[in-house]
């Protein structure tokens, strides 16, 4: 019986996904290490904001920090309530995610692996979906509370598959970046009207949610709000890579889309968003996507 949830981190989406819980429980517990955030959704949407050792004495705790390293720091603070189930939506490294669930083993808690996929648009509307890696049993008591932040949730494994789904997944939408950046650069050298052959590629093999939602909403337009990091971009094709060469395989691709993802994210200002990957290539070629 679930009498607590507590959400660790109030990030752009861990803000917005802890905010769907107090609709389905009655005690959530929310922190942040500015706790200034946390009080504030407490005031917003009826969570309660406390210190970092009561909030984790929850049934299930969420965490959705920038890296596995943050949720390490966080665990070496706190003793958890043997029972307890740690769910960490961060888009961590799955060797992290296996040490991490042996370490919590110990204390008679389970961990589970469960990056996030969706953007902000998804957390606000509760359409996330769920990659998840561990325990089976563990999986199916914290689903009901997924499912109030996510429309698709999946077991995809054991501990560390979670984050080599979402590690894989966000390399192939920086692959697909690229190769907009490139493809749209060369219409547009040749006098194309790139509006119109955006349209033509959507209805056409060469679609990719890059050119259905990220040309039109964030680089057309010159808006490339900030939702994802291209700092947590970089991180996460990184790896991506790591899992290549951890399975001795021959990826060429991978390892050239993290070359210049890393090189765009070197450009770039800070803060920058994802999508502002491709003002790498317009600097290169002088020609603007719009």
């Amino acid at each position: 019986m679930i009498q607590s949830v507590a959400f660790i981190g109030l990030g752009a989406m861990g803000y917005r996904m802890a905010a769907h819980l107090p609709q389905h429980f009655d005690t959530v517990y929310v922190w942040n290490r500015n706790f200034e955030k946390a009080q504030q959704h407490a005031t917003e949407f009826g969570t309660l904001a406390i210190e970092l050792q009561n909030a984790v004495q929850a049934d299930i705790i969420f965490s959705c920090l920038p890296t596995s390293q943050q949720v390490d720091e966080i665990l070496a603070q706190v003793q958890l309530k043997s029972g307890s189930i740690w769910v960490d939506c961060t888009s961590g490294v799955p060797e992290s995610a296996r040490a991490q669930s042996e370490q919590l083993l110990q204390q008679g808690v389970r961990f589970l692996d469960a990056p996030v996929s969706g953007q902000t648009i998804g957390a606000e509307n509760a359409t996330l979906t769920f990659m998840v890696g561990g325990n089976t049993e563990a999986f199916a008591q914290a689903l009901p509370i997924m499912q109030t932040m996510g429309k698709i949730i999946k077991h995809v494994g054991e501990s560390g598959t979670g984050f080599a789904v979402k590690a894989v997944n966000n390399m192939m939408m920086a692959v697909h970046l690229c190769a907009a950046a490139e493809g749209f650069t060369t219409l547009k050298a040749h006098g194309v009207h790139l509006q119109e052959a955006l349209d033509c590629i959507n209805a056409s093999s060469g679609k990719s949610g890059v050119t259905e939602t990220v040309l039109p909403q964030r680089v057309f337009n010159r808006s490339f709000p900030l939702t994802f990091a291209l700092p947590l971009l970089a991180k996460d094709t990184g790896i991506a890579v790591d899992l290549v060469r951890e399975a001795r395989i021959s990826a060429p691709v991978i390892g050239l889309t993290q070359n210049l993802i890393q090189v765009a994210n070197d450009l770039a200002e800070p803060n920058s968003d994802f999508s502002t990957a491709i003002k790498m290539y317009e600097s290169w070629s002088k020609i603007t996507l719009e």
